[in-house]
């Protein structure tokens, strides 16, 4: 067996950074003699954890094919030194780490990062400062830097928050903080709590969580990581034209249609588009972090799985294939003479080539909202006809009651709720209200996002509207596929609040993107609501919410679709 195909493993190497503290990486390298590209992972869960070491990529093997596999704890998380700041840390750590990995005896000066999650934002922050030795990155399922992690205009990603903060930052945390015997204790309790989440994300006001505030460790942190502060303080929101320089590296985004980083991560996409004609996108019928061929209650075939992309790649080798490229002169597929766009359609389960994200080739086409005033009990219709004189459709929605999360891109504790759910126990609810269509006599495909625009009013200062894209099934069975939420208050996007006083508003929901084709005999559905719980934060209709208040009260909520107010989804038609 030659050398190249013999591994050295080293565990536990520091890494110097410029304010004097140390991380820790296990490095997996060649054994024969020469200077190797490096690949490097940055994350906080545990390097020596085969689940976060060896889950996205194969070290082993990727070493074996010639790079140098470098995987590190970041600050102030297990072997590595300093205090965990998340996200503001990644910015002047990630260059410093990449300069090192640079320097190390036997690299060739040329540096990849990869990753999923919050080790493909260290990728995306390390570009700020933009270390000369950074050749490509490889982000995968994961944010964009100039949007806020758990929260997008006043609204709370609660479960992924709540649980991230729980199962994934208080154990080393507390660790580093505690006695042996004072972890134990609270460990104990930790597993407790995760095993009772659910009865967590009930309570309110969100900032005070017993399952948190009793650990008196984590006050501060988790203070200002539910308010977001962490993300605020490490890069300037407001002024992407200042970064415009930091896009121009290659990169491979990988999402999925069931992820929750979803949108921002065809971001960006299109963000690093504009500025490096050397991106690529791939989107399979995944949720965050699970590429298997299963999710939720739906299987879409063999060759849908990460281990097996339309019966070519797997996830090491579509890295490997990619960094290629840009770290080895002998490279023999060029990547560039590919479509730099790849997708997953559903309903036919099939792999496709594209040209561009979006699809220039997609006609935005608008099915109208229809019903005799009773849609919340099931009489929607939803067709391209101008709705006349209508009737509105009214519910009331009940923060104490909320329509419960089924499905989509959660990020619950373990995987819990995620991907594509039968709706029918949810549309049987009377705060939910569906428009659908007549059954199709041929195939429609919508692939990209689309988006509500619903007129309504409440009698509240403030509430939520969501909205679901369903694919209904000759038998009645009822699959989600794309959704989005919007607060009443900050429906422009901006920071300030927007008074409602009653009146008819045009809201624009933004749904996530999908790509699926509605088979004859299926049919197409809207379903709106006001919550989605606890993937949300439940609005509490006060003007207030549940973050720093426990008052809550019910709410009449109006929807109208008439020639004057045309409530309608608007769908990109394939």
């Amino acid at each position: 067996m030659s050398d190249i195909n013999q591994v050295i493993v080293d565990r536990e190497v520091p890494c110097k950074l410029r304010d004097g503290v140390i991380l820790y990486a296990n490095i997996y390298r060649p054994q024969a003699n020469g200077n190797y590209p490096v690949l490097l992972t940055r994350l906080p869960y545990n390097k020596n954890l085969p689940n976060f070491s060896h889950r996205w990529i194969d070290p082993i093997r990727t070493a074996m094919e010639g790079y140098i596999v470098i995987i590190q704890d970041v600050r102030g998380r297990f072997a590595s030194e300093g205090e965990f700041e998340p996200f503001v840390q990644e910015v002047k750590d990630g260059y410093d780490t990449v300069e090192w990995a640079a320097s190390l005896p036997y690299s060739n000066g040329k540096v990849g990062m990869f990753g999923l999650s919050y080790y493909a934002f260290t990728q995306l922050y390390a570009l700020v400062e933009q270390p000369p030795a950074l050749k490509a990155i490889f982000p995968a399922m994961t944010g964009n830097i100039f949007k806020d992690a758990f929260e997008e205009n006043g609204i709370l990603s609660l479960a992924a928050a709540e649980t991230w903060m729980l199962d994934s930052l208080a154990p080393d945390y507390l660790k580093r903080k505690l006695s042996p015997k004072d972890f134990a204790k609270a460990m104990e309790e930790i597993a407790n709590d995760l095993n009772q989440i659910e009865k967590w994300h009930t309570f309110t006001p969100i900032k005070e969580l017993p399952a948190v505030m009793k650990h008196s460790a984590l006050h501060d942190i988790y203070q200002k990581y539910i308010q977001q502060e962490f993300n605020k303080k490490a890069i300037d929101h407001r002024d992407l034209k200042r970064y415009s320089d930091l896009m121009d590296i290659p990169a491979y985004h990988l999402a999925g249609w069931y992820d929750n980083f979803l949108n921002q991560t065809l971001l960006n996409y299109e963000q690093m588009q504009a500025y490096s004609q050397n991106q690529k996108l791939i989107i399979g019928p995944w949720g965050h972090g699970m590429t298997g061929t299963d999710l939720g209650e739906r299987s879409f075939g063999v060759n849908s799985s990460g281990d097996s992309i339309d019966g070519k790649d797997d996830l090491t080798s579509l890295h490997i294939n990619w960094f290629n490229q840009w770290m080895k002169e002998e490279n023999e597929v060029r990547i560039d003479d590919e479509d730099p766009v790849k997708i997953f359609v559903m309903g036919i389960n099939q792999w496709r080539s594209e040209k561009s994200w979006p699809l220039q080739r997609a006609t935005y086409t608008t099915f109208y909202f229809h019903s005799d005033g009773q849609a919340n009990l099931k009489s929607g219709s939803l067709n391209t006809t101008l709705p006349g004189d209508e009737q509105k459709d009214q519910f009331i929605h009940d923060p104490m009651s909320p329509v419960p999360t089924n499905g989509g891109g959660t990020l619950f504790y373990n995987g819990r709720n995620a991907g594509p759910r039968d709706q029918r126990k949810i549309e049987e609810r009377e705060d939910v209200v569906v428009y659908t269509s007549e059954e199709l006599e041929q195939e429609v495909e919508v692939t990209g996002s689309a988006k509500v625009i619903l007129w309504a009013s409440t009698n509240a200062p403030d509430t939520d509207f969501t909205a679901k894209l369903i694919d209904v099934f000759p038998d009645g069975t009822a699959y989600n596929l794309a959704d989005g939420i919007i607060r009443a208050t900050y429906r422009s996007g901006k920071r300030e609040k927007e008074s409602l006083n009653g009146e008819i508003i045009r809201y624009e929901i933004d749904l996530c993107a999908t790509s699926n084709v509605f088979l004859p005999g299926h049919s197409i559905r809207i379903e709106i609501a006001s919550s989605d719980f606890p993937r949300y934060d439940v609005n509490p209709n006060t003007g207030k919410t549940t973050l720093e208040s426990e008052e809550m009260r019910k709410a009449t909520q109006s929807l109208f679709h008439q020639k004057e107010y045309p409530s309608h989804v608007i769908l990109p038609i394939v």
